[in-house]
């Protein structure tokens, strides 16, 4: 077994199956007597509901998928050449909502229908995967156990999302309009972001307690399972321990039956024998009488 094709296998089953999957592969490897790999195997964690969508669409969806993220790779490429992105964040946005219709077909023939959180966070892992190279490749290798975002910097022209529609001016409220302007910088937007880096954190604490308790979980069930083998391999011995017990209850049945048959044979045989004796001195002197009379 290698680790690539295990978790290949491990990050392509649903999430209500990864933790068994987990430890069948686990258990599998140390058979083999590669701890180390076990170890490592037993380490990865099981994906959310989006991630495992983003997931399947790097199995099934490779094509669109790569499209997308060759359209990212441009579009890194202009910003860092300082050249115009021409058409490629249309090119993104098209591919972004055709992907998005995709997961929620792949999850929703495997029973698991995707919610609009759910479909936020496939769509951020999208685009975020079209800004950071990184992202783009756990992407592509399809075993995310958790949605991605982009929180670095991001270039103008080369957001994530579109900017909210400012409000046209008009010639008779000049004065509002300069009152506005100041709100225009959005001085809140640094509180909105640290808040954003903080729900993340505690999703990923929350997620990563969660990996904890799954994987305690799986030790449980592996210590259980070992207990159960136990117990059935103890049960074999009483009942094989039973059985020969059975054996040679019915063997000493058996025998004092034959001893018992003995004893009357040999007491049937006794007592012809004094019959016989007793007869043969009564012959004697039967005899003995008739020679003295003659």
């Amino acid at each position: 077994m290698e680790f690539s094709s295990a978790a290949d296998e491990l990050y392509g089953v649903v999430p209500e199956e990864f933790v068994a999957t987990r430890t069948r592969l686990a258990r599998e490897a140390k058979a083999d007597g590669d701890a180390a790999l076990a170890k490592r195997i037993g380490g990865l964690r099981r994906p959310t509901l989006s991630a495992w969508a983003v997931n399947l669409l790097a199995r099934s969806a490779s094509d669109d998928l790569g499209r997308l993220l060759e359209v990212g790779a441009r579009m890194r490429e202009a910003w860092g050449s300082g050249s115009g992105l021409g058409d490629l964040e249309q090119q993104r946005a098209r591919l972004v909502a055709v992907l998005l219709r995709r997961a929620g077909d792949l999850a929703g023939e495997q029973g698991r229908p995707l919610r609009d959180q759910a479909v936020r966070e496939v769509e951020d892992t999208l685009q975020a995967a079209t800004v950071d190279e990184d992202i783009a490749a756990e992407v592509r290798d399809g075993r995310l156990p958790q949605p991605r975002s982009h929180t670095g910097f991001v270039p103008a022209g080369f957001a994530l999302a579109p900017e909210p529609a400012q409000k046209p001016k008009t010639e008779k409220q000049p004065k509002a309009e300069k009152k506005a302007a100041p709100a225009e910088k959005k001085p809140e937007r640094p509180k909105v972001t640290r808040t954003s880096a903080a729900r993340a954190k505690r999703a990923e604490t929350l997620a990563r307690r969660a990996d904890e308790a799954e994987q305690a979980l799986a030790d449980k069930a592996e210590r259980a399972d070992t207990a159960k083998r136990a117990a059935d391999d103890a049960s074999a011995v009483v009942g094989r321990l039973r059985h020969e017990l059975e054996r040679a209850t019915a063997e000493r049945d058996s025998a004092a039956r034959r001893a018992e048959r003995a004893e009357q044979a040999r007491t049937r045989a006794e007592e012809a024998a004094r019959e016989a004796r007793k007869a043969a001195e009564e012959a004697h002197r039967a005899a003995e009488r008739d020679a003295a009379h003659g």
